[in-house]
């Protein structure tokens, strides 16, 4: 085996186990002879993860590629530690070819490292001793002289040059822990690297498993609420606290309530060790300096609750304006916004937020890493993590600027969270895929569930599926629950869900009638109803799109009860729009025509139907509608999928009352 594979084999274990590392965080290396192409002749080089990436799925592709003679020529050109900055723009004259991924912080401390396979991790158990108070006498207690400690020292070349000189100094060492950070080990084999660095997770978790006070967060002073009370204050608090959270800039969120979580919220140390926030560079650079944390008992009443986090919001973003003035320099970056990224609420569980969902669920994972951080430091000494000022030299540190300015353009509807009726299939579905391709967070609600469940799989991460009939209020206002708790809000949403039976007058039964109104007039006041209610509470405005119908403002023949529930849609959208608009709610209509492929309607017997009613063949509609509207074209899913983006992509934001056709031109339509 190449050390190239064997380096990324190495990785992907070890990044795979969140035992060992958190998402995205720490690095692995290799050092070995290649042939260079140019002069054929040998040359040293190092395969290291680049800057961005992430151990548990690292490929080729993210790896930085150095020549190690002019890495370690760096040396005797660095400038000092005041000036150390400047060598990460010098890793890329050491790049070998096209280099592969840019190179990290951490290049140097293995770069500089006399050891032909480095691992740099960021275990939890490694973190509880480095954050000790006492750290460096536990780190001896626990390993003798196996391991060496590094005292605290910000990430970058100067970090590289000390962990070099202490394994020089200590030639018995397999690797070190760094005091506020993590853990570093190496091996003259990938084999022999990756059992070191197991070696010393492991037996700092045994340390402090035989060495640990059982309850190090104190006695239990706050229950955690019963699952479904918990559950149920969750969903009413998730759209408050993400539109707290989202002040400055509009947040995706996720929630856990996980046992971890809710047994450090129910003990009495929680407030004080929060407080002094987390330690290691990759955790608060996710989670902030420190968390927003509510004060109350989880039986307190929800208004209460929520006049109490009003008030500890205000004084958060007081203290974090406070805390950027204290440390801030001529040249730091401009702050990044004074909001928290996690608000912990006592007997229901913390709520994480990020700028997409991924990023929410890692931050929430990353202070779950903390928790168990402080427990393991509490649990042996007094957990003590790096003061204030270095949090910030690392928070607003111009390298960590300049990777977030390299970040991709957000796109339209990033951050923004949809739930469209009707989603697992024909129109819905398109409306759900374009969506979640243009950025948002999208919530597939259908009667079907399982067809809900296939399209959600089919966008991926940032899509949930939920099981809803439209006529039940209560299954309605459960879907909605759904939604928050999974993301926090819901900004937009798509009364799309509907069905149609095609009779003249006389043989429309109250049943056919009470059937459509029930699904599509009284469905979508149900879903806009839910909808307004959380838009409301989070305070972000937000968009309710209808799909409607030619048929709301068009007399076709035998349709009485579908054209009527169509039209009842249509002046919904009216209503709302005036009584909303107050709100920074947009209510705005689509009116599409003829959508036969694709389309559970029209599958589900109205194509039949209205084939017959227009004396053609089934398979033929779709030509038949096109041929009479005066585009010539056919009507797809996809194209009032794109109707529904213009009306919400922020083109139009001072568009509202609006009904937009999607019918290739029919004239007996038009709007007037």
């Amino acid at each position: 085996m190449g050390e190239v594979e064997a380096l990324l084999q190495r990785a992907n274990r070890l990044g795979s186990d969140p035992r060992n590392t958190n998402y995205a965080g720490g690095n692995a290396s290799a050092k070995a002879a290649a042939t260079d192409p140019v002069t054929r002749r040998p040359v040293d080089l190092m395969w290291v993860k680049g800057s961005g990436g992430d151990l548990g799925t690292l490929t080729e592709a993210g790896l930085a590629v150095l020549r190690l003679d002019r890495l370690w020529a760096l040396v005797e050109t660095y400038p000092g530690v005041d000036r150390e900055d400047e060598m990460v723009a010098a890793f890329d004259h050491c790049l070998h070819g096209k280099g592969g991924a840019a190179p990290s912080i951490d290049t140097a401390m293995h770069g500089l490292v006399d050891a032909a396979h480095v691992d740099h991790l960021h275990p939890d158990a490694g973190i509880a001793l480095a954050t000790a108070a006492d750290g460096e006498a536990l780190v001896k207690s626990c390993f003798g002289d196996r391991v060496a400690w590094v005292p605290w020292r910000r990430p970058g070349f100067q970090l590289g040059l000390d962990i070099a000189a202490i394994k020089r100094a200590n030639p018995q060492a397999i690797g070190v822990i760094l005091g506020g950070h993590g853990v570093t080990a190496w091996g003259e084999t990938s084999a022999e690297c990756e059992a070191n660095s197991l070696e010393i997770i492991q037996t700092a978790q045994r340390y402090l498993d035989e060495h640990g006070n059982a309850e190090p967060f104190g006695p239990v002073v706050h229950e955690p609420l019963p699952d479904e009370q918990r559950r149920e204050r969750a969903a009413e608090l998730a759209p408050v606290i993400r539109g707290l959270a989202s002040a400055d800039r509009p947040q995706v969120g996720h929630f856990n309530d996980s046992d971890v979580v809710l047994d450090f919220l129910s003990r009495a140390k929680h407030p004080e060790l929060a407080a002094l926030g987390t330690s290691c560079p990759d955790h608060f650079l996710r989670t902030k300096v420190a968390p927003l944390v509510l004060d109350l008992p989880p039986t307190a009443p929800l208004d209460e609750a929520v006049a109490r986090l009003r008030e500890l919001h205000k004084a958060y973003r007081a203290e974090y304006q406070a805390y950027y003035e204290r440390h801030a320099e001529h040249d730091s970056p401009p702050m990044r916004g004074a909001d928290p990224a996690i608000v912990l609420v006592p007997g229901v569980g913390m709520f994480s937020f990020g700028k997409d969902k991924q990023t929410a669920r890692v931050a929430g994972e990353f202070y779950v890493n903390a928790i168990n951080v402080m427990r393991g430091a509490e649990s042996v000494s007094r957990y003590a993590p790096i003061e204030e000022r270095e949090k910030f030299r690392i928070e607003y540190w111009s390298l960590e600027e300049a990777k977030l300015q390299r970040m991709p353009k957000p796109k339209a509807l990033a951050t923004r969270v949809a739930l469209v009726t009707g989603g697992g299939s024909g129109i819905g579905r398109a409306i759900a895929h374009r969506l979640a391709a243009e950025g948002a967070c999208v919530v597939v609600a259908d009667r079907n569930g399982e067809a809900a469940r296939e399209v959600a799989d089919e966008i991926g991460e940032t899509a949930v599926p939920v099981t809803a009939d439209v006529t039940d209020g209560a299954g309605v206002a459960e879907a909605f629950r759904t939604a928050v708790l999974a993301f926090g809000g819901v900004d937009l949403v798509v009364n799309n869900a509907g069905l149609s039976i095609s009779k003249p007058l006389s043989e429309t039964t109250e049943a056919d009638w009470d059937l459509q109104h029930d699904v599509m007039a009284k469905g979508s006041f149900l879903i806009s109803r839910e909808a307004a209610k959380v838009m409301r509470a989070q305070s972000m405005g937000g968009d309710i799109v209808y799909i409607s119908s030619k048929n709301a403002v068009f007399a076709g023949p035998n349709n009485v009860a579908y054209g009527a529930a169509k039209a009842d849609q249509a002046h919904q959208v009216r209503l709302l729009a005036a009584e909303l608009g107050a709100d920074g709610i947009r209510v705005n209509g689509v009116n599409p025509d003829g959508v036969v492929r694709g389309s559970g309607i029209f599958a589900g017997g109205w194509g039949a139907q209205r084939a017959a009613v227009y004396g053609v063949p089934e398979e033929e509609l779709g030509a038949f509608y096109a041929q009479r509207t005066l585009l010539k074209r056919e009507v797809l899913p996809e194209h009032v999928a794109a109707a529904v983006f213009a009306l919400t992509g922020g083109d139009l934001s001072l568009t509202t009352g609006l009904h937009v056709p999607v019918d290739a031109g029919v004239a007996a339509a038009f709007l007037r």
